[in-house]
């Protein structure tokens, strides 16, 4: 991962003060990539794989992305991740499971030294989440929000799954733009 992306990360950065993310699990490769001219770190477990990453990023004082999953990327599809309860009430069970799941990461990271004000949140669309699950969350993004003091947010929803099922697009390199390309 580190041969992977710290000479890229480098190569941006000469040639360009545009902000960086290290989208990584791993506090080793954070800290490497904060060091190489990266800005920020975007940790798709939520600080949940590594035990150390929230105390590395504490203490390099950066941004990080704390996106919510359950399980791991080989589990979270399974039908006891993707449950969050009464989906028949417009979303009500993973709003509000992803909400709650969400501000105790959060929790933890203020914990470990990272100051909600640098603490942005992603409720990992297309991570442990069915199409009703994903659909919900877009739609229900404002009230998301607020359910998660309205912390900053960020969502990456391209190329999921759930767009390819929306769109008919089987490969995820023609899912940039979703349903939008399938007018």
């Amino acid at each position: 991962e580190l041969r992977r992306v710290l000479p890229v990360i480098r190569r941006i950065r000469e040639e360009s003060d545009i902000p960086i993310s290290i989208d990584t699990r791993n506090s080793k490769v954070a800290k490497a990539a904060i060091e190489a001219g990266a800005d920020i770190v975007n940790d798709v477990s939520g600080g949940t794989h590594d035990s150390n990453m929230l105390s590395c990023v504490a203490s390099m004082g950066v941004p990080v992305v704390i996106m919510h999953m359950r399980g791991n990327p080989k589990t979270m599809q399974h039908s006891s991740n993707t449950n969050y309860g009464d989906d028949n009430r417009e979303g009500e069970g993973v709003i509000a499971g992803v909400a709650k799941e969400l501000m105790q990461r959060c929790l933890e990271a203020e914990k470990a030294g990272i100051p909600r004000w640098l603490q942005i949140v992603d409720p990992g669309i297309g991570f442990a989440k069915n199409l009703n699950g994903n659909l919900s969350l877009l739609k229900g993004a404002e009230k998301l929000r607020k359910c998660c003091g309205n912390l900053p947010f960020l969502y990456g929803p391209s190329r999921k799954g759930f767009i390819g099922k929306i769109s008919g697009e089987d490969d995820p390199k023609e899912r940039d733009y979703g349903p939008s390309r399938k007018g």
